[in-house]
């Protein structure tokens, strides 16, 4: 055999045990990737939905509400389908918030009223609004800082009657306490589509009760109001509750004498 043909085989065999040796020494191919496919999309209903912030008193228009789709399987009990009542927002308009709702918060038609005032539509179940005449200037409500929402105390000032009509000793008490403010003001007025009141007078939220302590304070005396602490109020109704003691003036010198 020739000698060209001797190295030419043996090059041969060489690369081919290269190859061999390269082939075994390879890591194996990795796995395929299963990518999994994106879920379906989820079946959704339009639902009625607040549009913007509605405060109680506001008057529903077309701009307060809008359709919000909504997983079916997740719309809350009570609320609006479109499927159900396309044209509730025509039904809709014209009534007044009963009770405040955030934006985007559903519907519901317990929270909306129609065909009835403002006042009586906020008023709860079992309870009376009470108009009371106050000092337009604040005199008589905490400097006029007193607004829709707060509570406050109710204090009656009259003379002394236990010494003499034409005297001019004072006595101040305590009526009722944390009692809620509805309105101040005897008018309620429509302002950029929400209802607010104006003027001199003080609606309380009462229970038959004290309408009538109040009616009858009334009556006999000067009738104040007193902004109690957010906080302070929050501890719970003490409505109707009446203080132990009064506070007798007698010629700008106060003192504390006995309840009546």
């Amino acid at each position: 055999m020739k000698k060209s043909r001797i190295i030419v085989l043996f090059l041969a065999v060489a690369a081919a045990g290269g190859a061999f040796v390269v082939a075994t020494n390879q890591s194996p191919p990795p796995a395929p990737t299963l990518v999994a496919a994106p879920p379906p999309p989820a079946s959704t209903a339009d639902v009625l939905v607040a549009a913007k912030d509605l405060p109680p008193g506001t008057l529903v228009t077309d701009a307060a509400l809008q359709w919000q789709p909504w997983p079916k399987d997740a719309v809350p009990a009570g609320t609006i389908g479109k499927t159900e009542s396309p044209k509730v927002i025509e039904d809709l308009k014209g009534s007044i918030v009963r009770t405040g709702m955030i934006a985007g918060e559903p519907i519901r038609r317990e929270k909306l009223v129609k065909g009835q005032g403002f006042m009586s539509a906020i008023l709860p179940s079992g309870m009376r609004a009470v108009a009371i005449n106050i000092d337009s200037q604040g005199a008589t409500s905490a400097g006029g800082f007193i607004l829709p929402g707060d509570r406050v105390d109710v204090i009656r000032t009259s003379r002394d009657a236990s010494a003499g009509a034409s005297s001019d000793n004072y006595v101040s008490e305590t009526l009722l306490q944390n009692v809620k403010v509805l309105a101040v003001g005897p008018n309620i007025q429509e302002k950029n589509g929400q209802a607010v009141v104006v003027g001199s007078n003080a609606t309380l939220e009462l229970d038959p009760a004290q309408a009538e302590t109040v009616v009858l304070a009334q009556r006999t005396g000067q009738l104040s109001l007193t902004l109690r602490s957010l906080l302070d109020a929050r501890k719970g109704a003490e409505g109707g509750l009446r203080a132990k003691n009064m506070t007798v003036v007698r010629y700008g010198t106060a003192s504390e004498g006995a309840s009546r």
